[in-house]
This record gives C-alpha cells, sequence and structure tokens, in this order.
C-alpha cells in the first residue's frame, strides 16, 4: 500500500521546535472529515495560545485525521520547581509522570477566550487528547497472564502512571495477600459443617420427621409437606450455619482493622520512599492554576446551608428510591412464586422457593448493573450542586455520594432477606397479602439462612466472573476491530506511533475511580454479610489474582495511558474502608442474632433442652430442638380447607415460629429470644469493636522508622539552614558572629526526586 505522506505532507506548526528525536508529551487529534472554517479558526486560535505559553507543536496528518504533537518548554517546570520547591534546597528532577500531570493541567485550562479543551471537544474542534505511551519494559513483562503471580513494579508503575495508580495496585496487591488467611478461615468453616453434615442432631430429627407436616405455603398450596422432605437442605443449611460462624464473624472484624491499619503502616513506607510525606495537594493544585494563568484569582471555600440542607434532602430522596428497588424485587418474588406454582412443569412445582431465591438473586444483578448507570448520574448531579472548590475535593465528595448509593443498591435485597423476610408474614390461617391478593413469600423451609446464602453466592459469583469476562473482552475485541478496519501502512514512525495510541481504548476520568468502586463493593461483600457466606473471601481472592493482571492489561496494552495524578494515600477510599469495617460489625451481630439459628439453639440447651440442669454424656443436648422451634397450627381454623389436599386426615400442621397453640399470638419463649437477640447484638457488637479499638491502638499508623526518618530529615534541614544562615550572618562588620559550636552538616547529593 502506498505510504500515506506520499499523498499527505506533513506539516511543520512550529519552526521553533524540538528535534523529532525528543519525545512529546501529548497528542491532540482533529477530523479532517469534517471541514469548517470557523472550526478551523477556533483550532488555529488554541493552538496560538499554546505556543505562546511555551509549547511546542507539531502536526501531521493522515487520510482521515490531524494529529498534533504538544511538548511543553522547560520554563514551565522551572517555574514549577520555582513554587514548589524547598527554598535553598536541591532542584529536584521533573518526573515524566509530573510533564504529563503538568501539560494537561494547561491544556484544559481556560483560554483567553474562557473556553477549555473540553469545550472545544463538544464543538467539534477536537475530537481527543492523550498522553503516548512509552516502551517500558519491566511493564510489557508484568501486563501478561502469565507473569500472575510476579511481584508488582510498584515504583516503575508511579514512574509511568503516577501515584495514584501506584497507590491503587500496592493496596490492591496487600488487600490480596490479606485475602488468603481470610479464606483459610472461612474454608475451614465451612469444612467444619461437612465434619457434621450426618452427625448434626437437628439434621438428624429432621430428616427421622416423617409424621410431622408442615404446613402448606402460599396461596397456591394443594398439600401438606413433610418435614422429612426438607432434610437436604437442613444438612446444607448447617454447612454454614454453625457454631463457628460466630467465631469467623469475629475473626473477620479482628481482620478487617488489621488489614487496614497495617495498609496504613505500608502506605507510610512507600510514601517516605517516594519524599511524598509532607506534600501538600491543595498547594500543588493552586501551583498548577498560576503555572496555567499567572492572574489566577483564589476560590476561597464556600458554604451554605440552603444548598447543603437541598443536597440532603435530594440524597434521601434517592436513597427511599434504591430501598423502593428493593420492595419492587420482593414484589417480583411474590408473583414468580405463584407463577411458578401453576406451572405445568413438575420441577418448578416442587422446588419453587430454590428457584425463586435464584431468579430473584439474577434480577438483583440486573437492577445493580442498570442504577450503577442511573447512580452515577444522580451523584454527578448533587456534587455539581455543592460546587466543589477544586478537582479532589469534587472527587472525594462525588465517592461518598456515589458510594453509598451504590451500597443501598447492592446492599437494600440483602438486608430485606437477612432481617424482613419472613417476619411480617403473619401466620398460617391469617397471612399478610400484598395489595390483598399475594401473599408475601417466607424463608426456604431450612431457614433465612439459605436465602441469604444463596443470593450472596449468585451475585458475588456473577460479579467476580461475569463482570470480569466483560471488563476483559469488551476492550480487547474493541481493539481488535479497530485495529482490523485500521490496516493502512505507516512509514513514518511517529505518525504510526501516534495513530496506534489514538485506537486504544479511551480513558476517561473515572477509569481509576470504577477500578476503585469495583474492588470497595467486593470488599463490602466479604465483610459485611460474612457470617452467612463464609466463602466469600475465598471467592474474592480468586478474583483479585485475576484482577490485578487484567487491570494492569487494560492499562498498558488495551487502554490509552492514563493521566499521571499525584497522591500520597488513596484517599476518601480509606474512610470508606473504616466504615465498611463497621457496618460489618453491626450486619454480623445482626444476622448472627437474627437470621441464623444459633441463638434459639443455644437458649434450647440451656433453658428448655434435656441439659437445662446438666450436661449428659449420652444425649445431646439438642434432642427435641426441631419439635420446640416448630409452632403448632390446627387446620381446623384454616379459612378454606376444602381446597388443601388430605385435611381430613391432618389435624394439625407446623410453621416455623414461636407462637401460642390456642389463640396463634407469640409466645414467651418468643420474647425471651427477642430479648436474648438484642443483648447478643448489643454485646457483640461491643465486644468486637472492643477489639478493633485495642488492634488499632496495637498497630500503629505510621511505623517508628518512618518517624523517625521524616524526624531525621527535619532536623537535617534545620541544620542546614542554621548553617549556611549563620555564615551569611557572620559575614561584614556588625553582623552576628557564627556560634562557636556550630559544625557543617554532612553533605549530601541532590535528590533526584519528584516534587
Amino acid at each position: 500500500m502506498q505510504d500515506e505522506e506520499n499523498s499527505f505532507p506533513l506539516l511543520e506548526a512550529n519552526t521553533g521546535e524540538t528535534e523529532a528525536s525528543e519525545p512529546w508529551d501529548y497528542v491532540l487529534v482533529a477530523d479532517r472529515a469534517q471541514t469548517n472554517p470557523e472550526r478551523d479558526q477556533q483550532r488555529q486560535r488554541f493552538l496560538e495560545e499554546l505556543r505562546r505559553k511555551g509549547f511546542h507543536i507539531r502536526t501531521r496528518q493522515d487520510r482521515e485525521k490531524l494529529f498534533f504533537g504538544v511538548r511543553a518548554d522547560s520554563g514551565i517546570f522551572a517555574l514549577y520547581r520555582t513554587l514548589l520547591g524547598e527554598p535553598g534546597g536541591p532542584a529536584p528532577r521533573i518526573q515524566p509522570s509530573t510533564r504529563i500531570r503538568i501539560v494537561k493541567f494547561v491544556l484544559n485550562g481556560k483560554t483567553a477566550n474562557g473556553e477549555t479543551f473540553d469545550d472545544l471537544v463538544k464543538e467539534g474542534v477536537f475530537e481527543i487528547s492523550f498522553p503516548l505511551h512509552k516502551e517500558e519494559k519491566t511493564l510489557k513483562k508484568w501486563a501478561r497472564w502469565r507473569s500472575m503471580c510476579s511481584k508488582q513494579p510498584i515504583d516503575n508503575i508511579r514512574d509511568y502512571f503516577g501515584e495514584k495508580v501506584a497507590l491503587y495496585f500496592a493496596w490492591l496487591g496487600w488487600y490480596t495477600t490479606m485475602l488468603v488467611p481470610a479464606a483459610v478461615a472461612g474454608v475451614l468453616v465451612f469444612l467444619s459443617g461437612f465434619s457434621l453434615f450426618h452427625a448434626s442432631q437437628i439434621s438428624k430429627e429432621i430428616c427421622e420427621a416423617h409424621d410431622i407436616f408442615l404446613c402448606p405455603r402460599g396461596d397456591h398450596g394443594r398439600s401438606f409437606q413433610r418435614l422429612s422432605d426438607t432434610c437436604t437442605f437442613a444438612k446444607l443449611t448447617h454447612l454454614f450455619d454453625n457454631e463457628g460462624t460466630v467465631l469467623f464473624a469475629i475473626f473477620m472484624a479482628l481482620w478487617a482493622t488489621v488489614f487496614l491499619e497495617i495498609w496504613k503502616r505500608q502506605r507510610a513506607r512507600v510514601v517516605l520512599h517516594w519524599d511524598l510525606y509532607g506534600w501538600d495537594e491543595e498547594q500543588e493544585e493552586m501551583a498548577l492554576e498560576l503555572i496555567n494563568c499567572p492572574q489566577h484569582k483564589l476560590r476561597l471555600h464556600q458554604h451554605s446551608y440552603l444548598r447543603s440542607a437541598t443536597i440532603l434532602v435530594l440524597s434521601l430522596l434517592v436513597i427511599c428510591l434504591m430501598i423502593g428497588m428493593a420492595h419492587v424485587l420482593v414484589v417480583y418474588r411474590v408473583l414468580a412464586a405463584a407463577l411458578f406454582r401453576n406451572s405445568a412443569w413438575p420441577f418448578l412445582e416442587q422446588q419453587v422457593t430454590t428457584v425463586v431465591v435464584a431468579t430473584g438473586a439474577l434480577v438483583h444483578y440486573v437492577t445493580i448493573v442498570v442504577m450503577t448507570k442511573i447512580n452515577r448520574c444522580v451523584a454527578q448531579k448533587l456534587c455539581d450542586l455543592e460546587q466543589p472548590r477544586t478537582l479532589s475535593e469534587r472527587e472525594s465528595k462525588f465517592t461518598v455520594k456515589f458510594f453509598t448509593l451504590q451500597f443501598f443498591a447492592h446492599f437494600s435485597s440483602l438486608i430485606y432477606i437477612a432481617f424482613i423476610l419472613g417476619r411480617i408474614n403473619g401466620h398460617p390461617g391469617k397471612s399478610v397479602r400484598l395489595a390483598g391478593l399475594w401473599k408475601l413469600e417466607e424463608c426456604h423451609l431450612s431457614g433465612c439462612m439459605m436465602d441469604l446464602f444463596v443470593q450472596m453466592a449468585v451475585i458475588m459469583g456473577l460479579k467476580q466472573t461475569l463482570s470480569n469476562c466483560v471488563e476483559y473482552l469488551r476492550p480487547w475485541l474493541a481493539l481488535r476491530l479497530r485495529l482490523r478496519r485500521q490496516r493502512r501502512a505507516c512509514r513514518d514512525a511517529e505518525l504510526r506511533a501516534w495513530r496506534r495510541d489514538y485506537l486504544l481504548n479511551p480513558v476517561t476520568v473515572f477509569s481509576l475511580f470504577d477500578e476503585f468502586m469495583e474492588m470497595m463493593m467486593q470488599y463490602s461483600f466479604t465483610t459485611i454479610f460474612v457470617a452467612a457466606f463464609p466463602l466469600a473471601p475465598l471467592l474474592a481472592l480468586f478474583s483479585n489474582v485475576v484482577e490485578i493482571r487484567l487491570d494492569a492489561i487494560k492499562m498498558v496494552r488495551l487502554q490509552r495511558r492514563l493521566v499521571p495524578r499525584k497522591a500520597k494515600d488513596i484517599g476518601t477510599w480509606l474512610q470508606v474502608l473504616e466504615t465498611i469495617g463497621v457496618l460489618a460489625v453491626i450486619a454480623n451481630g445482626m444476622v448472627i442474632a437474627f437470621t441464623s439459628e444459633f441463638i434459639p439453639r443455644v437458649v434450647y440447651k440451656y433453658r428448655y433442652g434435656p441439659c437445662q440442669r446438666g450436661a449428659h454424656p449420652a444425649i445431646d443436648c439438642l434432642t427435641g430442638y426441631v419439635n420446640h422451634s416448630l409452632s403448632v397450627f390446627y387446620t381446623k381454623d384454616f379459612r378454606d380447607p376444602v381446597q388443601m389436599e388430605g385435611w381430613e386426615t391432618v389435624t394439625e400442621c407446623r410453621y416455623r415460629d414461636y407462637r401460642n397453640a390456642h389463640d396463634y399470638n407469640p409466645s414467651e419463649q418468643f420474647w425471651f429470644l427477642l430479648a436474648i437477640r438484642l443483648a447478643f447484638v448489643i454485646l457483640f457488637e461491643h465486644v468486637a469493636l472492643c477489639i478493633k479499638l485495642i488492634a488499632a491502638w496495637f498497630v500503629p499508623d505510621v511505623p517508628q522508622s518512618v518517624k523517625n526518618k521524616v524526624l531525621e530529615e527535619k532536623y537535617q534541614r534545620l541544620l542546614d539552614k542554621l548553617w549556611y544562615g549563620g555564615q551569611r550572618l557572620g559575614q561584614g562588620r556588625g553582623k552576628t558572629p557564627i556560634p562557636t559550636n556550630l559544625t557543617p552538616p554532612p553533605s549530601s547529593s541532590p535528590k533526584s526526586t519528584d516534587v
């Protein structure tokens, strides 16, 4: 194929530009097909203004696009050093990531006409801008599937993508490492249930209860079901609802605290290594504003009680909408149960509850996908109303709002299943009905823990498998299709490199944010309802091993280069993690108290069972628990008993509740259990939170070595100032003499670090 440069000669847009061998910081792209004199003039005005600010520009073109290479003059970075460097200190070296960040800030700053580059993109003057990928062998080797178990080159990631991306991978790597003990503990709890799969006294009684009939469930129950028919589900429930669940929940509360505290120590070491311990993000943003426009006026902090009240009210309304989505799921499950009971398929009619729970989880997953897009738009609008002062402040406020909305979207149905499902249904013969027509759904025959387990397993399984597949395959296929359509040869290496980066998948300001949000939601599932799903840490561990390599491949090979961001921590996400840790303690305590059978079993052992006056070696303390935990309902009290098959031979049926047999009101055991449940929640939360506080105190946030290093550097700077200041004061007549005990500080070579 004929080279494009033969038909389209290269345009040199700046006679005083740098040599071609020097790398370009940024590339701007415009569409040649849409010629418009007014847009061309706007483009030329923008490029001329960049030149006046000290940028070199080179123009290249192919058949379809105009490419503008942009490189900043050294004077811009000298001003950066002047504004942020230490007075009298060594001149720091500008990192490549810092160059790109400064250029991006100036490019997107307001022009003399009050327009930004984003405004020009919306008007069609430019199409896109992006920093160029460089040949980085270490990162190329790291971003391969076969390097899945290799160590992460955090320093190389920092030099190439900036500190914010490097801290994300450092945090993700540490989180994955810490998941190993959590996954082992969860598997042990799960396997402990297997050891008692056939030995559980409760499972034995259920499997042998051939003469106990359960009351018909739902509006279309046609027959009484034997309790022994639920034998298999009773054994499965015992896998994750056993005595080890409480210990595992306390362990995970301690694990979350230790994970965060040790991460803070890891972060402190990394930040000290990067010489960013005393870096001020607000000061840097002001410096960039002055570099872009020396006449920039400082924007002060503002607060409006009216605006804050408006945002609060709107946020509460949106949260109510999220809770309303959970009610939509409830309606679906009620209608689906009625539909499946009338199905012509025998399997659906026999396993209605299991099918409803599984399909309900699928509907919940689809709802999460849809609501994620809606929540993003809502959070952006709320941030616009709040009018944050800086980009970092806007990002922090957006993080809080978006996470809050996502939390309710993800967990509203789980909260309903754990604490509401089956508890407001009334009792046989007098059921609570939806709109007066359909009976509310009930928990699984083996208990609500089974429903919660299935819901967690389906959602986590889909999010960790389907989401990861889509996250990788979509950009991979999109890039392959674009490369297939763009097979024109190009002899010019520079234009070929620009066009190759242009064909990569685009990135946005939310690219890294979305990765963090995905991990935060996974962390929430791993900790908040882990008592109901002890295998959650194991799933998260497998997912994260893939996620690290997947994100690396996307950033290095499939996407355009992310604009580097400077940071010394993970920002607001740390507060989000701490909040999740507190919510995990509360939620797991309530799951153990109100959802599992742990409290009723313990109370039966020591108050109602055969061991109330002491243990007997020959008798299991839970003997008779099943009969004790099922209430009695007399079939003669059914409002429409003619529809029940076999009602003539069955005089009573049983259901899961604690009610009196004569009036069906809550029994004395019900109120006693409720008091014990509430006491357990209070005790569990206080014990777990105390353990968290002790662990946080025991493991300091910052290692002593880091504190000592920072202290020594401060002392050395004071010595430098004292020596050189004393030298200057000692020169000349009448000046303060140099102290006799003053010794010059040890010579140190200038540090080649970022400011």
